[in-house]
C-alpha cells in the first residue's frame, strides 16, 4: 500500500481518472516508471480475492488490459491494471471534448471494433469461458496507437450478488448494452456478451451517447426497420454519425449494419458468436482498407462502394 500510495500522491484527487463498479480508480506511476491504473475500494481482506487476481492476471491477450497485481492493507483492496493512455471509446464519440475527431473515420472504427470483439472472443474460449457482463463503449480502451483493450472482464466477480443483480445498480445509459434474457432473467452468457457487442456497434454507427439517443425499444424493435427503410430510400445519412460520412463504402457499411442486426437477435440462440463477428469484422476492414488510396498530393481518397466499378472495362 505504501508502493501504491506513492505512486498516485496519496491518491490524490488530481491523479482520480474515474471511478467503477469496482471503486475509485487512480493513474499511478511505480517506482520502476511503469505508468498504471489503481483501482480501490474499502473491503475487508479475502482469500477469495486474492485467488481471483491470480486467476485474471493469467489470462493474457493484446485486447485485454491486463491485470498487474493486486493489494489488501488497512480494510482496503486495489487492483492494479496497465495503463491505456487514449481513454475510453465513449469518451471519443461523445465525451466533453469529442477530441481527435480524425480518428472516428469508419476505418478506424471497424478497427477499433475488430480489435475489441477479439479481446471478447478471447474470454470466450477460455475453459471455463469467461462471460464479461459488462461490456460497454466506456470499457473499451485506446492506446497510444488506439489499439483498442477491453477493460474490466471479470470484475463482476469481485462484486457482492446485490451489486450485480439489483434493480438499483442498473442505471439507462448502462441497461441498454443489457441483453433480454439479463433484463428479465439475470442469464449472462457468452450470447448476452455478443448482445452488448451489438450495441457497442450501433453506437459506433451513430456517434450519439446511450441514455439521450438510444432506447431499449429503439434497439430490439426498430434497429431492423430503420435501417432497411433508409436502404431502400438510398439515404443511410440518417443514422451514420455525420462524422464518418464519405469515408465508407457501400458495401462495408452494410455489411456493419447487418452484423449489428444479427448481434441484436432477440433470441440468445440465433446471435453469432464472438468468433463469428471476428471474422466478419476482418472482412468489413479489409473492404474498407482496399478501397483507400491516395493521390498524387498525399490526402486521403475513399472511393465509395457503388463508384467501383465505373469507367471498368
Amino acid at each position: 500500500m505504501e508502493e501504491l500510495s506513492l505512486a498516485t500522491k496519496n491518491f490524490s484527487r488530481e491523479n482520480l481518472i474515474g471511478e467503477g463498479k469496482f471503486g475509485e480508480v487512480y493513474q499511478g506511476l511505480l517506482q520502476d516508471g511503469t505508468l498504471v491504473a489503481i483501482k480501490k475500494r474499502c473491503r475487508l481482506p479475502s482469500q477469495d480475492f486474492v485467488d481471483e487476481v491470480r486467476y485474471l492476471s493469467s489470462i493474457h491477450h493484446q485486447n485485454l488490459v491486463a491485470v498487474l497485481g493486486y493489494c489488501q492493507e488497512n480494510n482496503l483492496q486495489f487492483l492494479v491494471y496497465e495503463y491505456v493512455p487514449n481513454g475510453s471509446v465513449s469518451g471519443h464519440l461523445y465525451g466533453p471534448s469529442q477530441q481527435l475527431n480524425e480518428k472516428l473515420g469508419f476505418k478506424h472504427r471497424c478497427s477499433i471494433s475488430l480489435g475489441a470483439a477479439k479481446g471478447l472472443a478471447h474470454l470466450h474460449s477460455l475453459r471455463p469461458s469467461l462471460v464479461h457482463t459488462d461490456f460497454k463503449t466506456a470499457n473499451v480502451l485506446l492506446d497510444e496507437n488506439y489499439f483498442a483493450k477491453v477493460a474490466d472482464a471479470g470484475v463482476h466477480n469481485f462484486l457482492g450478488r446485490n451489486e450485480i443483480t439489483g434493480p438499483s445498480s442498473l442505471v439507462d445509459s448502462e441497461e441498454i448494452f443489457l441483453a433480454p434474457e439479463v433484463r428479465e432473467f439475470r442469464q449472462f452468457s457468452d450470447k448476452s456478451d455478443v448482445y452488448s457487442f451489438g450495441v457497442f456497434l450501433l453506437q459506433l454507427l451513430i456517434g450519439k451517447a446511450e441514455a439521450k439517443s438510444l432506447s431499449l425499444s429503439s434497439i430490439n424493435q426498430n434497429l431492423v426497420e430503420l435501417v432497411m427503410s433508409n436502404q431502400d430510400n438510398g439515404n443511410m445519412s440518417n443514422i451514420i454519425d455525420p462524422r464518418m460520412l464519405s469515408s465508407f463504402t457501400t458495401e462495408g457499411m452494410e455489411d456493419f449494419i447487418l452484423l449489428i442486426v444479427r448481434c441484436l437477435n432477440p433470441s440468445s440462440e440465433i446471435r453469432p458468436t464472438m468468433n463469428d463477428v471476428v471474422m466478419e469484422l476482418d472482412r468489413i476492414f479489409k473492404i474498407e482498407m482496399k478501397s483507400i488510396s491516395f493521390n498524387d498530393a498525399g490526402s486521403l481518397n475513399v472511393t465509395l462502394g457503388s463508384e467501383l466499378f465505373l469507367g471498368s472495362e
